[in-house]
């Protein structure tokens, strides 16, 4: 009697364990289907990507949490996750990736040798970079940013008076202080590292420099915050290869479809810790969200 009630609890176990995974694959199915909807009206995938199915993407694979090497040695991070998007929109899978680490010089060779289809890495639109590479629209408002200790006075710019800041010669904020912070003392080193090191060692009061950057250091040390003030916003985009109009449209309608579907959140948030996903949330594409390239000289906008 018992091997019996054993044997029929298996059954429904069995019975409930199918029924679910056939609820899920008919999830995905209508996930998909709804994507391949949501599509139908979009540009069409490149010819010679569509024949490859599969994508070369270029990302940063020393830079969380936009692009870094996880603890399983995948590929991870925002932008990866933005890759992974493209591939379902694609091909209906988010593994259609052939991923390229590439370092902040290599990106735009990347492109031009037609080494990968598009650069998804930190990638700072300028003026100058547009007369040789293509932009998608800015998908992340990457902005200045404020390290600090935990105990520190300093909660945004407004507090910078008196206080010593440190960040790298040539830099946007190198001029941008030198401007518009008359009051407040500079410690310009000639790499970032060295600026890090100068605000470790206590010479410095803050450490100023992208968002994207000091959030690693902030995720990974519980000793340091980043303030809530954003300053100096220097969006970023997706590098092409200049004149492919093709992948261009398709890069930038895709990008509008996550936008509408607020699909940038949860990337967010997969992606940052919890105590940053607010203040970052500012920083994404939402659907009554948006921002684009500014093409002024920022470093003298003191107000």
């Amino acid at each position: 009697m018992r091997r019996l009630f054993v044997v029929i609890t298996a059954i429904v176990l069995t019975g409930v364990g199918l029924a679910a995974w056939g609820t899920v694959a008919s999830a995905r199915e209508a996930g998909l289907s709804e994507l391949e909807r949501a599509q139908q009206k979009l540009p069409p995938l490149p010819a010679d990507i569509k024949a490859r199915k599969r994508f070369n993407i270029a990302v940063k694979c020393d830079s969380p949490p936009f692009g870094y090497i996880g603890a399983r040695s995948q590929h991870a991070g925002f932008d990866v996750d933005i890759a992974r998007w493209f591939s379902r929109f694609a091909f209906g899978k988010s593994n259609r990736v052939t991923y390229t680490c590439v370092t902040t010089p290599a990106r735009e060779p990347a492109l031009t040798t037609g080494r990968v289809d598009m650069v998804i890495a930190t990638f700072t639109y300028t003026a100058d970079r547009e007369t040789r590479i293509d932009f998608s629209r800015a998908y992340y408002k990457a902005t200045g940013r404020l390290l600090v200790s935990n105990n520190s006075s300093i909660n945004s710019t407004r507090d910078l008076a008196g206080k010593t800041v440190a960040t790298t010669s040539g830099s946007i904020y190198d001029r941008w202080i030198k401007n518009c912070f008359k009051d407040t003392k500079l410690i310009v080193t000639d790499s970032f590292t060295n600026a890090l090191l100068e605000f470790r060692n206590g010479r410095a009061d803050t450490l100023m420099w992208d968002d994207t950057v000091l959030l690693g250091i902030a995720a990974t040390d519980p000793g340091y915050k980043l303030t809530n003030d954003l300053f100096l916003p220097l969006p970023y985009g997706i590098g092409m290869k200049q004149g492919n109009t093709a992948l261009k449209r398709w890069v930038d309608s895709r990008l509008n479809l996550m936008k509408k579907r607020d699909l940038f959140f949860p990337i967010l948030k997969n992606s940052v810790p919890p105590r940053q996903v607010a203040p970052f949330a500012n920083n994404i594409l939402r659907p009554k969200q948006t921002f684009t390239y500014n093409t002024t000289d920022l470093t003298t906008q003191c107000s």
